[in-house]
């Protein structure tokens, strides 16, 4: 089964970029939402291994999201981006969970860079849960 991404941003163009990117360089499913609130029922009925989301949206902006995300799974990498970035916005975000943080407009290479270093801390976890597990029934 492959791994998936939920993309979560209020613009249309930019999930259809971002959809774009994934589908053609990487071998990872993509879901895309402009609607935070779906996104969080979304993850909450599983299946996603990273979330990239917008920071500001109305309703619920990106940081509410990630606290959603944390309190229901504190193990998912969600990759927050946006187009507001200040130090403070990438502090705050980076200090209530988020794997990491990127500017808009962003390189290609450098979400692709971003994606795969998440899954590669991911697949690190899963792994280490596992032989925790192991040895926990030994």
């Amino acid at each position: 089964m492959p791994e998936r991404i939920l993309s979560v941003d209020d613009e249309p163009d930019m999930l259809k970029l971002m959809s774009m990117i994934i589908r053609e360089k990487t071998p990872y499913e993509i879901t895309t939402t402009n609607n935070p609130l779906e996104a969080l029922e979304l993850i909450r009925k599983g299946g996603f291994d990273i979330v990239i989301a917008d920071l500001k949206m109305p309703g619920v902006d990106g940081i509410q999201l990630l606290k959603a995300i944390r309190e229901f799974d504190e193990d998912i990498p969600v990759i927050i981006v946006t187009a507001y970035g200040t130090v403070e916005s990438a502090i705050e975000t980076m200090q209530k969970g988020a794997f990491d943080f990127i500017t808009k407009p962003f390189r290609k290479e450098q979400i692709l860079f971003t994606i795969e270093k998440a899954f590669k801390f991911l697949r690190i976890q899963r792994e280490n849960k596992m032989l925790k597990e192991r040895l926990g029934e030994k």
